[in-house]
């Protein structure tokens, strides 16, 4: 039998609790994702990441640190990192001579897009976090609210070469990456948290539009999370759950080889599938047979946590039974997503020349 771990989930508080040390031990959970419950300060957060490690070193600590209002940690020296759409401005503004103080233009656009992502890589990883789900490939359209500010531009291609520069500065600091929301969230209004969002264009013009950034930096992400909306002319699943989507356009089309994620199986978006509701098990087997390398729960170990213990179960049943495979090819794509180098502590790091020179072109 294959070996995949393919769960992320979560935990309550800021430190490891004996029932969160028995879940991540479970062979099928390769990950965890951190939220600012789970944040103290930089010397906490160290320990819970260093804590984690002892349970297993493969384990894969994640977190969402985009910048602007989606930010986990923004205290004790942490950066406060830009919105995505500060650089986009940038890029509009008119460029500025190489001796100007002011930054603007394309050029000094993605020159500040490569500094945060190192600064945004090198803080994370100073306390031992392996990855952060960014860049937003989403179209800033000025409709959806949950994209927002988060988007660099409306254009595909300005998107793509600020997210391609933002990920030139992660791999600086020796972290992945993941491009969101395939094949583009940008377009409708609602807000899958709360709602299925549908997205009624044709496979064409998302293509065209949307999607093309995928396409562009397919040899440059290394990984990708789907949204949870429903594009009808293409799939009645949303792409999350779409093999069309995952494997047909977004693997042999796009030619994407890295690892896929799915959004958070606790949204609403993720609830029902071919008009019903779904357990989360059922959700995650879904996930999978459509070509989901890796699953998140988040936000479910609160309390007793029952939701979380369900689905590790849940899927443990289901692959007995057959209902789901574990796929060698999965878990080598998580793996290649961990850290391959040693990091700085953090007072290594703030005197670092790079790391000096990235922070005066941090907006």
């Amino acid at each position: 039998m294959s070996f995949h771990a393919p769960l992320i989930i979560d935990i309550a508080g800021t430190t490891l609790s004996k029932v969160d040390r028995e879940r991540l031990k479970s062979p099928l959970v390769g990950g965890l994702i951190l939220f600012a419950r789970n944040w103290v300060d930089r010397a906490q957060l160290t320990a819970l990441c260093r804590d984690i490690r002892r349970v297993r070193k493969d384990l894969l600590i994640c977190v969402d640190h985009e910048g602007g209002r989606v930010q986990r940690f923004k205290t004790d020296g942490f950066t406060h990192l830009p919105p995505m759409r500060a650089l986009g401005e940038m890029w509009m503004g008119t460029q500025a001579g190489t001796t100007a103080a002011k930054k603007a233009g394309p050029m000094d656009a993605t020159n500040a897009a490569t500094a945060c992502g190192y600064v945004l890589g090198a803080e994370l990883r100073a306390c031992g976090v392996d990855l952060s789900f960014t860049p937003v490939l989403d179209l800033d359209y000025g409709e959806s609210g949950v994209i927002g500010d988060r988007a660099f531009a409306r254009d595909p291609r300005v998107a793509s070469l600020l997210a391609k520069s933002l990920m030139q500065g992660l791999l600086q600091s020796g972290m992945a990456n993941c491009g969101k929301h395939f094949p583009g969230h940008g377009f409708v209004k609602a807000d899958s948290h709360t709602e299925v969002p549908v997205d009624k264009r044709s496979l064409t013009a998302i293509l065209a539009d949307d999607a093309a950034p995928y396409r562009w930096l397919s040899h440059s992400l290394t990984s990708v999370m789907p949204a949870h909306v429903i594009y009808p002319k293409v799939d009645s699943r949303p792409a999350g759950f779409s093999s069309r989507w995952l494997n047909d356009i977004l693997r042999g089309q796009l030619g994407f080889t890295g690892a896929i994620f799915s959004d958070d199986l606790s949204m609403e978006g993720a609830r029902r599938i071919d008009g019903a509701v779904v357990s989360y098990t059922d959700a995650a087997v879904a996930a999978l047979n459509a070509g989901c390398d890796l699953v998140l729960l988040c936000n479910q170990s609160v309390g007793k946590g029952e939701p979380v213990d369900e689905l590790i179960d849940g899927l443990t049943e289901a692959q007995v039974k057959g209902r789901w495979n574990a796929s060698e090819a999965s878990e080598q794509r998580r793996r290649a997503l961990l850290p391959t180098s040693p990091a700085p502590d953090w007072d290594t790091l703030m005197v670092q020349p790079a790391y000096m020179q990235a922070m005066d072109w941090v907006l």
